[in-house]
């Protein structure tokens, strides 16, 4: 299974759960999930996250490799069919359809989709009626499976384990 993170993963971890200098075992977990291919991200998710110019900035710079690109035909096509579905959506209004079409988030849900991955985001359903759009919604729209960092942990058995 191939899981792609969201943005908020990556500084959700750093803010709260994994500080980077409290818990550097989760950052060399990361890393080994990268060189395996397992966990990855998109490009898009990068350039968010590289220009905050903080301590997972700088750590992501060196990781450029692992964020993949969203060119390829396929990817686009299920865009264009995600950036439909939101835009002619009852519920959803501006801004916050702008706001999602902005960002990586349904970039990140086409790149799943074609891959047959799981997105990893702490984002939440919103209920039906909601005028936001969220990640897991759209995720379950298109049949793309979703999950929270806690849930990736957990599926792929990882240990964070101390030794003295």
């Amino acid at each position: 299974m191939i899981y792609l993170l969201d943005a908020n993963a990556y500084i959700e971890a750093k803010n709260h759960y994994y500080r980077m200098t409290v818990c550097p075992g989760f950052w060399e977990w990361m890393d080994l999930q990268f060189a395996s291919g397992q966990v990855v991200s998109i490009r898009m998710v990068f350039d968010e996250l590289s220009n905050y110019g903080d301590a997972l900035s700088e750590w992501v710079k060196i990781r450029q490799p692992y964020f993949i690109e969203v060119d390829d035909e396929i990817t686009q096509e299920v865009f264009m069919e995600i950036a439909q579905f939101v835009v002619e959506h009852p519920d959803y209004t501006e801004p916050h359809i702008s706001k999602f079409l902005a960002v990586a988030d349904p970039w990140l849900i086409a790149k799943a989709k074609t891959l047959g991955a799981t997105v990893v985001t702490h984002e939440v359903i919103v209920p039906s009626g909601s005028k936001k759009v969220k990640i897991p919604n759209i995720c379950r729209e298109f049949g793309v499976d979703f999950c929270n960092t806690f849930d990736l942990l957990e599926a792929v058995t990882a240990q964070f384990v101390l030794h003295i």
